[in-house]
C-alpha cells in the first residue's frame, strides 16, 4: 500500500485541497489518503477552527467519507448530524468543528480508492453543481499526481534491475526506460522524487561509459533538448515527441535544431549518436 506519510503525496493533497477551497467557496476542506485497503487518516485541513478532525481515521462504510470510499463515488449530506443514510461514528468531531453540509469525494487510481477529500459548510445548505464539480476536479488532480508517482516508482524499480542485466536486449530496455523517465520528470511536483528520477536518468546515460570513445568532447544540452533527443532516439517523429512531452511540434523542432547545432550533427541520427558518445543518452 502507499502510505500517506510520503512528503510528496502530502504536498499534492494539500495543494488540491487549497484549490478546492478556492474554486468552490467552501470554508472548510480536509482529506487524507488510505493507509491500507479500508482506512484513511485525515491529515490535511484548511479552514478548520479546531483540531477535532486532524488524525481522525475513517473506515470504509463508516460516516460520509467511509461511504464514499465503500461506494467509490461522491456522497453528500445537507445536515450531517441528522442525515439518515450514513452512520454516525464521527459526529463528535464533526460537531466540534461545527460542520453541517458536507461533500466527500473518493480519490480513485486505476479503480482503487486511494484517498478521500471533503468540503464543508457550517450551515445546512444544499450543495450545488459548482461545488460537486470543484470537488471532483480536486480529486482528479490528486489521482493524476498519484498515478504519475506510481508510474515513476515502477519505472525506477524496473530500471535499477535493468542496470544489472547483461542480456542482448538490455540496452534497448534501458534506452526506453530512460526516455519514459525523462518524459515523466517535468510532471513531478515533488522535488525529491524528481531529483531521484533525474539521478537515475544520469546513471542510465552514463552506463555505457566504457563504450564511449576516450576523446569524446563535453557537450551541455538543456534538459528539454535531452528529452527531445531521447524521444527521437526511439524513432519518434516530431509530432509523437510533442505528444509524449506535452509540447508543440514547432517547439520540439526548435529543441532538436538547437541540440543538433551543439552536437555538430547534420541529421537526427547523427545527433542521437553524438549524444550517446557524449554520455547524454544511454
Amino acid at each position: 500500500m502507499h502510505p500517506v506519510s510520503e512528503p510528496g503525496e502530502a504536498t499534492e493533497l494539500q495543494a488540491a485541497l487549497l484549490r478546492l477551497r478556492r474554486t468552490s467557496g467552501l470554508p472548510v476542506v480536509f482529506g487524507g489518503l488510505l493507509s491500507d485497503a479500508r482506512h484513511a487518516r485525515i491529515a490535511e485541513l484548511s479552514g478548520a477552527q479546531t483540531s477535532a478532525l486532524r488524525g481522525l481515521v475513517i473506515s470504509a462504510g463508516s460516516g460520509l467519507g467511509g461511504k464514499a470510499i465503500a461506494l467509490c463515488r461522491p456522497c453528500a449530506v445537507t445536515d450531517y448530524a441528522s442525515a439518515r443514510h450514513i452512520s454516525h461514528e464521527y459526529d463528535t468531531a464533526v460537531a466540534a468543528e461545527g460542520l453541517r453540509s458536507v461533500v466527500a469525494v473518493p480519490v480513485v487510481v486505476r479503480r482503487r480508492v486511494r484517498g478521500v477529500l471533503y468540503g464543508a459548510l457550517r450551515a445546512p445548505r444544499t450543495l450545488g453543481d459548482r461545488t460537486f464539480d470543484a470537488a471532483a476536479s480536486a480529486a482528479r488532480d490528486v489521482e493524476q499526481a498519484l498515478a504519475v508517482r506510481d508510474e515513476v516508482r515502477q519505472l525506477l524499480t524496473s530500471t535499477r534491475e535493468q542496470l544489472t542485466g547483461t542480456g542482448p536486449g538490455v540496452w534497448e530496455d534501458v534506452r526506453e526506460a530512460h526516455r519514459e523517465l525523462r518524459a515523466l520528470a517535468p510532471r513531478i511536483a515533488d522535488p525529491d522524487l524528481r531529483d531521484e528520477l533525474l539521478s537515475v536518468c544520469g546513471r542510465l546515460a552514463s552506463a555505457a561509459g566504457s563504450e564511449r570513445p576516450a576523446g569524446a568532447g563535453f557537450v551541455r544540452l538543456a534538459p528539454r533538448e535531452v528529452d527531445v533527443l531521447a524521444c527521437v532516439a526511439s524513432g519518434a517523429t516530431n509530432a509523437v515527441a510533442a505528444e509524449r512531452l506535452g509540447l508543440r511540434p514547432e517547439t520540439v523542432k526548435a529543441y532538436l535544431r538547437s541540440s543538433m547545432r551543439k552536437l555538430g550533427a547534420h541529421t537526427r541520427l547523427e545527433a542521437v549518436v553524438a549524444a550517446r558518445r557524449a554520455g547524454l543518452l544511454p
